[in-house]
């Protein structure tokens, strides 16, 4: 997978053995090269070395020798404080660079669509996956979505990667020139990974930094913060810039009005879907995941209607706005992927009598994206490390219950839900919070979830 001519014959370190790291040190060692892997945590080099990963400590090791220090994406190279093994390695004028560098630059002939966004890139990559398998194009998809890039197939010229970057991968992916590159929206998030909304959007400027002309621009404009960064791509004039939104007509781009998917990038302005055929991408918001979407693929060449038929049929993703059951006349809803507070205010705009799940290891900004739609919430169950901020922001705005553990608050949200037989009620998910207080993550926390309503039904 990796080109090894590409590469010295010194060794190349590896910062970091979770998934994407050992993805890494493993296509590296099956290329010949030689690795010098490392973890701050004990039994992660334990795993690494039983799988013959070979180990060398960066904290004491002659940074001087490494070509490169490969950083998996979640270790802080910048803020709130450089790793120590990531100073050692600028001090010694060793490159540092993420995994889905390695693999453009292993497989430079493919095409690269890249997505962004606080919220909905998971969505969309995977339907832009769905869209071109529909096409029959020969397409992986991964990075920050399910597979790790070095765990992809090599698919070489006329291959198609659809790559899910977050901020922390657009700074280590130096290499990255998309042939399409999508940014849905920008709100608050990782600000102190970032040292603050500034660097944060810096971050995500990078998708569209290394676009050469012939490429395309995919910008999402229902938000100030990317609205801003398309009028500078197409003041810029380099790559060829189509806005997208989910709620508004914008000329020369794809957008939702009134329920209709409509495509002017070529001002002809054709409806072309009715979003209720869509019935896994629900709401304003999978509505400018379907307009990117739809924008992107057409960027490739694919036919509207191919297009069209694939959006249909898109099943969607586990833990986004994912219809686990109805129980007794109540839909139980799976969207532990919402680990803010905008994410979470797009699924409540999505339901009319909620009985909301919320709760877990708070982030900035509290809850107030939400507020617009607690009109719409009957009853908030509160769980976890925020729990009791949370009381305290909905007090006098809805009922509150301190649950305190997800099942607690599954019991309560379902006897309540029951109970007031009000018109569609929908058990919801969507935390606004990270999940490490009591998960290991936001899918063991939506597991759980559709564990217990498994287990009810």
């Amino acid at each position: 997978m990796i080109n090894s001519a590409a590469l010295s014959n010194t060794p190349v370190a590896v910062l970091g053995l979770g998934r994407s790291g050992m993805a890494t040190a493993r296509a590296l060692l099956d290329s010949r090269i030689l690795v010098w892997g490392w973890d701050d945590d004990a039994k992660a080099r334990a795993t690494a070395g039983r799988a013959g990963i070979p180990l060398v400590d960066l904290y004491l090791c002659d940074m001087r020798q490494p070509t490169m220090l490969v950083l998996s994406p979640g270790i802080p190279h910048t803020h709130p404080k450089p790793h120590p093994v990531v100073e050692r390695a600028r001090d010694a004028g060793c490159e540092i660079v993420g995994d889905v560098d390695l693999l453009i630059r292993a497989q430079p002939e493919a095409t690269y669509v890249a997505v962004t966004g606080t919220n909905g890139k998971s969505t969309t990559t995977a339907l832009i996956g769905h869209v071109l398998g529909a096409a029959r194009r020969d397409v992986a998809v991964g990075a920050n979505i399910g597979v790790p890039a070095l765990e992809l197939a090599a698919l070489g010229a006329g291959g198609i990667y659809a790559l899910e970057m977050s901020s922390y991968q657009l700074e280590l992916t130096p290499s990255l020139s998309p042939d399409v590159a999508v940014l849905l929206n920008i709100s608050p998030d990782h600000l102190d990974r970032h040292g603050g909304l500034d660097g944060y959007v810096a971050a995500k400027r990078l998708i569209f930094k290394r676009q050469r002309p012939g490429s395309t621009a995919v910008v999402g404009v229902d938000d100030a913060l990317s609205r801003e960064i398309c009028y500078g791509l197409r003041s810029a004039n380099v790559a060829r810039v189509v806005p997208v939104s989910g709620r508004d007509p914008v000329g020369g781009g794809v957008y939702v009005a009134n329920g209709t998917l409509r495509d002017d990038t070529d001002g002809s302005n054709v409806a072309v879907l009715d979003m209720a055929d869509a019935a896994a991408l629900p709401g304003e918001h999978n509505a400018q995941n379907a307009a990117a979407a739809f924008a992107a693929a057409r960027a490739l060449g694919i036919k509207s209607d191919i297009i069209v038929d694939a959006i249909r049929a898109f099943p969607g993703l586990a833990h986004r706005q994912e219809r686990i059951a109805v129980v007794n006349g109540v839909a139980y809803i799976n969207d532990s992927k919402a680990t803010n507070a905008d994410a979470a205010a797009r699924a409540l705009a999505c339901y009319d009598s909620v009985y909301w799940i919320a709760g877990g290891q708070p982030k900035d900004g509290g809850l107030d994206a939400v507020a617009p739609w607690l009109d719409r919430v009957r009853h908030a169950f509160l769980i976890g490390d925020a729990a009791e901020a949370f009381a305290e922001n909905l007090e006098g705005r809805v009922p509150v219950t301190r649950s305190g553990t997800l099942d607690a608050a599954v019991a309560a949200a379902r006897a309540h839900a029951e109970s007031e037989r009000a018109e569609a009620p929908v058990v919801l998910l969507s935390p606004a919070c990270a999940s490490f207080d009591q998960f290991r993550d936001f899918e063991d926390r939506g597991d759980a979830f559709r564990a217990l309503v498994e287990a009810m039904a």
